[in-house]
């Protein structure tokens, strides 16, 4: 009789450590499945701009005499989602002065490979994600997020998950 209560306890505790891991893993998928949500919701309700577009844009605000630029203003802390749709491939950075991040990417200072597919004509998207209002508490969170719903460290530019 004692084996069998032993077994039955062993099978108890067996049952509830595989219940328990089983909701860790629902609960860390579905919180995967909201953040993804709310990435996508950010970009989707953000300006897209290709890199000529984001150019023009940035010169005309460095231009204005008596009054401050708009890129000087506006050049805020958060993430840009560079998107090759040529390739189908993504690259996610970050930056406390985004315009300046996103211009160096275009400008042969940022990530080469990037460069060099826009210099030999693949067509480039950019959107760009401030971190005021994200719901994120960092750059690096957000960063770190967005690259994994794009997947662009798996299957793009990028050549890291994000900074920790």
């Amino acid at each position: 009789m004692d084996g069998w209560l032993i077994a039955i306890i062993v099978i108890t505790a067996i049952f509830i450590c595989l219940t328990v891991l089983i909701s860790i893993l629902h609960y860390r998928h579905k919180q995967k499945a909201r953040i993804k949500r709310q990435i996508r919701g950010l970009a989707n309700n953000t300006l897209e701009l290709t890199p000529e577009e984001f150019f023009t844009m940035r010169n005309k605000s460095f231009g204005g005499k008596g009054s401050p630029s708009y890129a000087l203003q506006m050049n805020f802390a958060g993430v840009y989602i560079l998107f090759n749709s040529t390739q189908n491939k993504y690259y996610v950075g970050q930056g406390k002065e985004i315009l300046n991040r996103v211009n160096a990417h275009f400008t042969g200072k940022g990530n080469g490979d990037v460069y060099a597919d826009y210099k030999y004509g693949d067509k480039f998207t950019i959107k760009m994600i401030g971190l005021k209002g994200s719901g994120f508490s960092s750059l690096n969170d957000l960063e770190r997020n967005t690259i994994l719903t794009y997947g662009s460290f798996s299957s793009g530019y990028n050549k890291t998950r994000g900074n920790k």
